[in-house]
């Protein structure tokens, strides 16, 4: 099945230069609120996939400003920036692209409740894959009970994150 953005209604047109990069720009927020090494105990282990949250947002309401080397492009970065296994948020991001893109007709104009039912279920799948494959690398079974707080973190989480997106592409963009 090929992927088509265009099989939607047009997108609206984006001339500010500020507009174009603001979901780029949200996303490496994003990067970086989750690597800031704060001073809670098991923090790094804990933290939302805030990531994962702007990627799934901006692939539904703007894939167009969010292209896939964006995302290839800060999934590596977060990975070095980490120390975690090079690749893998780079890998999970895409496939969350690719996955959100496949669907993305059902979730523009559907209220919050099924964007964040579908947020819930791409939260489990993408982070158990991580898991999965952070096993795989090291050739042992992790513990999953920091990965299983996470996701519930993540998705309580998500709420205020979408706001916080919607508000400023709103405000910048426009309806998406």
């Amino acid at each position: 099945m090929a992927l088509n953005l265009f099989s939607m209604p047009a997108l609206p047109r984006t001339n500010s230069g500020a507009a174009r990069l603001f979901p780029l720009m949200t996303t490496i927020l994003a990067a970086l609120v989750t690597i800031v090494p704060l001073q809670i105990p098991g923090y790094a282990a804990l933290t939302p996939a805030f990531l994962l949250m702007a990627a799934y947002h901006w692939t539904i309401y703007r894939p167009d400003l969010l292209p896939p080397f964006a995302l290839f492009a800060v999934g590596t970065a977060e990975d070095l920036l980490t120390g975690g296994p090079i690749g893998v948020s780079a890998l999970m991001l895409l496939l969350v692209r690719v996955g959100v893109l496949q669907y993305r007709r059902y979730f523009v104009n559907r209220g919050f409740a099924f964007v964040w039912a579908g947020f819930t279920l791409l939260t489990w799948g993408a982070l158990v894959a991580a898991w999965a494959l952070h096993c795989l690398l090291a050739m042992t079974v992790l513990g999953f009970r920091a990965t299983l707080f996470r996701i519930v973190l993540t998705v309580a989480i998500f709420p205020l994150a979408s706001f916080l997106l919607g508000r400023g592409q709103r405000a910048l963009i426009g309806a998406g």
